[in-house]
């Protein structure tokens, strides 16, 4: 089958973007983290922290962006496509926000699927905290379990990615891309 979307996912801080980049770097197809570029697009229009100031409107713009990478996914020729963060990562940061949200956010959780979800799970060791980053280590625990629930919830079964140096994560995830 081609262009597999291959999800990497996880809490705060947990090595997922280190994972895509290495992935990159090595050759593969990846699609990047999309929050931030829509925290800075706020900014471009005078606000300093979407996220913060209208959680939904952030929610929002993260839902549609995540859209857009899938449709994006869909033009490549490549076999595998590894994305940072997929469309579910939304709703379970609502649901541990407590925000509501209307049924079209659950419902593109079932219209755009991913072929193979890998999950990374919090790491205190290389935890750190910037601009764009306001969770504590116990925050992001807690989030990864609302990542796993959702992910769960829309039927995925998620492979947990141990812990290890990125080298060996990205092999562990290659070697598991057909399991």
């Amino acid at each position: 089958m081609k262009n597999k979307r291959i999800l990497i996912t996880g809490g705060p801080g947990s090595g997922k973007s280190s994972v895509i980049k290495k992935l990159e770097s090595n050759g593969h197809c990846c699609l990047h983290e999309v929050s931030r570029e829509v925290t800075a697009e706020a900014q471009k229009q005078g606000i300093d922290q979407l996220f913060l100031e209208d959680p939904f409107l952030f929610s929002f713009k993260l839902l549609e962006a995540r859209i857009n990478q899938h449709h994006e996914s869909k033009s490549s020729s490549e076999n595998h496509i590894f994305i940072d963060r997929g469309i579910p990562d939304v709703l379970a940061y609502m649901d541990y926000f407590g925000t509501e949200y209307p049924s079209t956010f659950s419902k593109a959780c079932t219209l755009y699927k991913y072929e193979k979800v890998f999950l990374l799970p919090p790491w205190k060791e290389i935890y750190v905290n910037d601009n764009e980053r306001y969770e504590t280590f116990e925050q992001a625990k807690v989030i990864h379990s609302y990542l796993e629930k959702t992910y769960l919830g829309f039927g995925y079964e998620p492979i947990e990615v141990p812990k290890g140096s990125i080298n060996k994560r990205c092999d562990f995830i290659l070697n598991n891309l057909d399991a």
